[in-house]
């Protein structure tokens, strides 16, 4: 007799599972730039392709994911409690996108590239207006800010390559209840 997950079970593990990678690669990255490379003016980071592919698969769920990776990367970099806020609390503005991402629908991003792009970039773009706005609220926004953005362009990079990767992939970029009834319905097939 075969047991079955309910959607709350499922999603429970897909969200732990997208965390788990979410950790091991950012902090992977926040070192390699910090310790590794640390002459190298660029960083590269995974919570805004994470975030947006969380968004696609269980919508605002996804804050979980942007607030992980905003305090990994923190922990990592051995950042400032200030700083714990600037990321944690700014990469919740990446939710911003979650209206436009409902009305275009996850089909698109998988069948338009430009729309999967601009997903991409306004998921990390969000990201770092959040951050800005954080940081102002705190006093911490310095004349050096516009150099912090630009080291983050590769960012931008990563995530565009990231999305449309999981856009070719079967299931990946999916609102995962539709995912769940499309296999339901293969398998009595």
């Amino acid at each position: 007799m075969r047991s079955h997950r309910t959607v709350g079970q499922y999603r429970a593990i897909d969200l732990s599972l997208f965390a788990l990678i979410l950790i091991l690669f950012e902090t992977l990255l926040v070192r390699a730039s910090t310790e590794w490379f640390p002459s190298e003016p660029w960083t590269v980071s995974v919570t805004a392709a994470i975030t947006a592919i969380v968004m696609v698969r269980w919508g605002p769920w996804c804050v979980i994911h942007a607030v992980i990776g905003g305090i990994v990367t923190v922990l990592v970099s051995r950042g400032t409690g200030q700083q714990f806020l600037i990321y944690g609390i700014g990469n919740l503005a990446a939710l911003a996108v979650w209206p436009l991402l409902r009305r275009w629908g996850w089909k698109k991003l998988k069948d338009q590239i430009l729309v999967n792009f601009t997903f991409a970039f306004l998921v990390l773009l969000s990201m770092q207006a959040g951050r800005t706005l954080i940081a102002l609220i705190l006093g911490e926004l310095s004349e050096d800010f516009l150099i912090f953005i630009t080291t983050d362009s590769v960012s931008y990079i990563f995530t565009l390559a990231i999305l449309w990767i999981a856009s070719r992939l079967d299931g990946i970029l999916e609102d995962q209840v539709h995912y769940l009834e499309r296999l339901s319905q293969e398998t009595k097939h």
